[in-house]
């Protein structure tokens, strides 16, 4: 009887609630309005914010996509312009400039790690696709923005090891254009024996410099130059780098294999 007896209490109380509900709405219409607005707007606003964040992704993404794209553009229109006697590799500073933009905007820092990468790679061909000669100062100055920038990737990828070890072998090849062979040679040495980057293509390169760097141990040189050699005065002869072949592999230091699509 209990039981039954607590069973009829719930239903009127149920009924009576029902019952006064239209009073109760009416008497409290405005709060109803305001609660409901509100809850709108929160709704509203949180499939928005999640719209815009998918779009700012995927712009990113193109847009990284896009200047990579352009640092592989950027050399053959290099190499047509010099085959009318034009020197267009300012193009490849002018590309560096805004990796560099790109990775000082970005909210994702391994998206940043790779545009710095990329940066990197731009100075550093910049120098090899010159025409004519290069002050041995200003090509100092250029290689260690590169490697500024290789660090400074290392510093934002910890938590990507082909970004990590991409970095790695970049200043591995900083060392290189430097003359510091014995420095590179140990950071290809500590990549390729690095358990956690077995499975990146850098360990791949950086084995293939160890085995080829004795062929290149000698002065940094770059690409041919179309006009005919001068004599330099003597005091110039050690503030300037004679233009000649290069091993491409310093110039260039592509990639294929990383995820751009990075969250």
């Amino acid at each position: 009887m209990k039981a039954k007896h607590r069973h009829e209490l719930k239903t009127n109380e149920l009924a009576e609630w029902i019952a006064d509900l239209p009073q109760w709405a009416k008497e409290n219409l405005r709060v109803i309005i305001y609660v409901s607005v509100a809850a709108v707007l929160v709704i509203g606003a949180y499939f928005y914010l999640r719209y815009q964040k998918n779009t700012v992704v995927l712009q990113e993404q193109l847009k990284l996509t896009e200047l990579i794209g352009r640092l592989s553009q950027s050399k053959r229109d290099i190499l047509r312009a010099r085959s009318r006697g034009v020197d267009v590799s300012y193009l490849l500073l002018q590309l560096a400039d805004n990796l560099k933009n790109f990775a000082r905007n970005s909210k994702n820092e391994q998206r940043a790690a790779l545009a710095l990468i990329k940066r990197a790679e731009a100075l550093r061909m910049e120098l090899h696709y010159r025409s004519g000669t290069v002050d041995r100062q200003d090509f100092s100055a250029q290689i260690e923005q590169a490697r500024d920038c290789y660090n400074e990737a290392l510093e934002k990828s910890s938590s990507n090891q082909s970004l990590m070890a991409m970095a790695k072998f970049g200043l591995g090849l900083c060392e290189e254009e430097l003359g510091n062979f014995d420095q590179a040679r140990q950071i290809y040495s500590d990549l390729a024996a690095n358990p956690l980057f077995q499975c990146t293509p850098a360990v791949v390169r950086a084995k293939q410099r160890l085995e080829t760097m004795a062929d290149y141990q000698q002065k940094v040189v770059f690409s041919i130059s179309q006009d005919r050699p001068r004599p330099a005065p003597a005091g110039l002869l050690q503030q300037q780098i004679q233009l000649a072949p290069v091993d491409i592999n310093l110039a260039d230091n592509n990639f294929g294999d990383v995820n751009l699509s990075v969250p």
